[in-house]
């Protein structure tokens, strides 16, 4: 099947269609259908049929954005077999088959019924097919080939990240590359100029060029000073077609900024200043400012302030406002009408930020000079202190000298000062002040340990004007007297176990002295020598301002004494010495081997072994619970079904049971062992009348003779081997066990029966040792031996 285009609509592509017709022509002929013909061994021929293609031209080309009356022709299929009569029938399948492509298919001509886009889609493939009209067979196999959409430049160039907005340093070389902006053209950029840009400006000339290949912007001129002029708004145009006439173009802005560099010095407006200053200006308080301007800005604009000569430089300094880039003159040392009218400075500012590039255009500083003129002022008072500091006692008379102030009118009039106190506040009404002399005086009883240190403040005028006034702080410190006793520290709970040796110390105990240190400390601990000696406990002063509490006596016993009072006596190391008395309480406790107190009254042993309510609670439910279970035990075995058979010779009436153990195997009074070996005791065993044994029991005279031979050991064990083999016992019989406690012992009884008669210095302390179980034993111990002691 051969494929004939004939879509050389564009007079540009009248060369290649004549190219491709003619190589269809040469190289894609009709499909000529020949035999085959094969002989063979016996003369006869076979003819063998088998179609032959030609080559096939599989691309066809359809211009995009065809805006004609008339569907656009694409190409034509033809095949070899077709003989112009109708009988051939094309089919075109694939993508836009039958919508965007039509086939007629009697002559095979295809027409494209829309505009395309190529910028949607480049290339359609489809299917072609030759079949037989009458038979519906085809004639060919199917071919595929592919329809491109021919571009033409009908997409102008875009800016996609346009506006711009860039920065570039002034006084920057010519050439300096600023941005580089970049236009995007949707045409084929493979086929023809329709996606060829070139760049040129529109507006920003002649400061700035565009390279027109790479869309580079440069600086134009040199120097370009950011003082003068510092926004650009440049216009860039990208244009297809390589910039030939009838090409599509975009265009984008570029806003261009200059940014500050540090060619500016800083300047004073002025040579010369002139500031005033009342004398009366306070120390550290700022009296003037000046200020040296720069044509830069930020960091570039940064300056420092400096005094670099004159005869005020002690008295005056200049600081730097970094927000105002201002000099801040501010003031050292008081200044004084009296002694200097006048000064001169001499001011410098620099900038800070130096950029060595510049560093031709001259100093990066300037100079000017100040005159600071000092103004008369009338000046209140002044003290001959900036602070006063005094002492008077404690419990001194109404009217006691404490101390004196002194201020002077500093002008030369020297007028008369009055002194006043405000009385403002509590404190200051504890004293009063003369008016004329400044002397101090106390107007209230004063307690050094109510208030220790008194501050109160002073006020002074001139007499010639009331309205001037000064002030000044004076602190009064109150010194201690020894009008207080020493008392405890603090209320002491102090206890002493049962089980206490003499001189053993139970407590330590401290005073304090509310007076001060030399009236206080050192404290000396001692017994009231008027009453009789405490045969209990006694009082050792360590001489460190404590004193310890020791026993005189060993135990204590709770239920005969649980409470003792010992009064003390404490003095202070005043002069003249102050001296209280106090009382001790002190209880009974009993205590562990290590001092711990375990109990000191009935209702302390819970809260003392740590058990809440709610525990005692748990407690209390599990002994109920575990008794409830022993009941319904008992009554599970009481009511228990006996054998349906029980023989009257049952050993189970033989077994004694008894509970105390005695003392050991010499105490035979309870059971006699040699039951055991009774023959009479031991019966043979006897027929069961329920069933008939079937092993031969052991003689009688046999059985005695071996129970009078061995030992009770060795007959527990026959016993229970004649139970185990014993094929006559039911089911339902009881189990026998016995219990074999084993030799005599050699060390004799351990029984503890006749121990109580015996006297022994045993310590039994070690009972308290053995848990909360035996702690009742161990006091009833520790009470005996106590008792013994005694």
């Amino acid at each position: 099947m051969r494929i004939t285009s004939t879509s050389c609509i564009c007079p540009v592509l009248v060369c290649l269609c004549f190219v491709q017709r003619c190589y269809g022509t040469a190289h894609h002929s009709s499909i000529k259908v020949t035999r085959n013909q094969t002989k063979h061994t016996e003369g006869e021929t076979e003819v063998h049929h088998r179609p032959k293609r030609g080559w096939v031209w599989n691309q066809f080309f359809v211009l995009e954005e065809h805006m004609g009356p008339d569907p656009q022709y694409v190409g034509k299929l033809h095949s070899n077999s077709d003989k112009g009569d109708g009988s051939v029938k094309y089919i075109l399948t694939g993508e836009g088959a039958g919508t965007i492509f039509i086939i007629d298919d009697t002559t095979g001509d295809i027409h494209s019924t829309k505009s395309l886009d190529r910028e949607q889609k480049t290339h359609y493939v489809l299917h072609a097919q030759a079949i037989d009209r009458r038979t519906n067979k085809p004639l060919e196999p199917e071919s595929e080939f592919i329809i491109k959409v021919q571009d033409i430049n009908d997409n102008a160039p875009k800016f996609t990240d346009g506006p711009y907005i860039v920065t570039v340093p002034e006084m920057s070389d010519m050439g300096t590359s600023v941005l580089q902006v970049t236009a995007t053209d949707a045409d084929d950029p493979t086929y023809g100029n329709s996606a060829r840009v070139v760049y040129s400006i529109l507006q920003g000339q002649p400061y700035f060029s565009v390279d027109p290949k790479t869309g580079v912007i440069r600086t134009a001129l040199h120097n370009m000073d950011r003082e003068a002029r510092e926004h650009y708004s440049v216009v860039i145009q990208a244009k297809d077609m390589a910039g030939q006439v009838g090409g599509l173009s975009g265009s984008t802005t570029v806003n261009i900024t200059l940014t500050d560099v540090n060619d500016n010095p800083p300047r004073f407006p002025q040579k010369h200043y002139q500031l005033y200053v009342p004398e009366s200006a306070q120390v550290g308080s700022a009296v003037g400012k000046i200020k040296a301007n720069d044509a830069d800005t930020g960091s570039n604009a940064d300056m420092t302030y400096s005094i670099t000569n004159g005869d005020g430089i002690g008295v005056f300094s200049i600081s730097t406002d970094k927000d105002t880039r201002e000099g801040i003159l501010s003031l050292k040392k008081p200044l004084n009408y009296e002694k200097k009218k006048s000064y001169t400075l001499n001011i410098e500012g620099a900038n800070t930020h130096l950029d060595f590039r510049f560093s031709h255009l001259g100093p990066f500083k300037d100079a000017t000079m100040l005159k600071v003129i000092v103004g008369d002022v009338d000046e209140p008072p002044l003290f001959s202190m900036p602070s006063y500091v005094m002492e008077v006692y404690e419990n001194a008379k109404i009217g006691t000298i404490v101390g004196t102030v002194l201020a002077q009118d500093p002008d030369s009039a020297n007028s008369l000062v009055r002194y006043f106190i405000n009385h403002s506040t509590e404190e200051e009404r504890f004293f009063n002040i003369d008016a004329n002399t400044g002397t101090i005086k106390t107007s209230k009883v004063l307690d050094r340990e109510e208030t220790p240190w008194y501050n109160i403040t002073v006020t002074a005028s001139e007499n010639d004007n009331p309205d001037l006034l000064s002030h000044v702080s004076v602190g009064i410190r109150v010194l201690d007297v020894n009008d207080n006793p020493p008392e405890l520290a603090r209320e002491y709970d102090i206890v002493v176990c049962e089980n206490s040796k003499p001189g053993q110390v139970i407590h330590t105990i401290t005073a304090t002295d509310k007076d001060d240190f030399a009236n206080g400390p050192r404290f000396h601990f001692f017994l009231d020598e008027r009453l009789p000696m405490n045969p209990n406990f006694t009082l050792k002063d360590n001489e460190d301002n404590t004193a310890s509490i020791l026993t005189r006596r060993r135990r204590f016993s709770r239920t005969m004494q649980d409470v003792y009072y010992l009064p003390i006596m404490i003095s202070d190391g005043g002069i003249p010495s102050l001296s209280s008395s106090s009382t001790l309480t002190i209880r009974v406790c009993a205590c562990e081997r290590d001092g711990r107190v375990r109990t000191c009254h009935a209702e302390a042993f819970l809260s003392s072994a740590g058990l809440s309510t709610g525990a005692l609670i748990a407690i209390l439910l599990c002994v109920v619970i575990l008794l409830a279970i022993v009941v319904l035990f008992i009554t599970l075995r009481r009511g228990k079904k006996e054998p349906l058979i029980i023989s009257e010779e049952d050993v189970r009436e033989n077994v004694v049971t008894y509970d105390d153990e005695g003392g050991g195997e010499e105490d035979t009074e309870a059971f006699d062992i040699t039951a055991l070996r009774n023959p009479a005791a031991a019966e043979e065993f006897t027929y069961r009348r329920d069933i008939r044994p079937e092993v031969k029991l052991t003689p009688r005279h046999q059985t005695l003779s071996t129970l009078e031979s061995i030992d009770v050991q060795e007959f527990i064990k026959q016993r229970l081997a004649e139970a185990d083999l014993d094929p006559s016992v039911p089911p339902y019989d009881s189990l026998q066990t016995y219990a074999y406690e084993g030799q005599r012992s050699e060390a004799g009884s351990i029984s503890s029966l006749d121990s109580a008669t015996t006297q022994s210095d045993q310590d039994y302390h070690y009972l308290g040792d053995w848990g909360p179980e035996f702690k009742k034993l161990a006091e009833l111990y520790g009470e005996i031996e106590s008792e013994r002691t005694t």
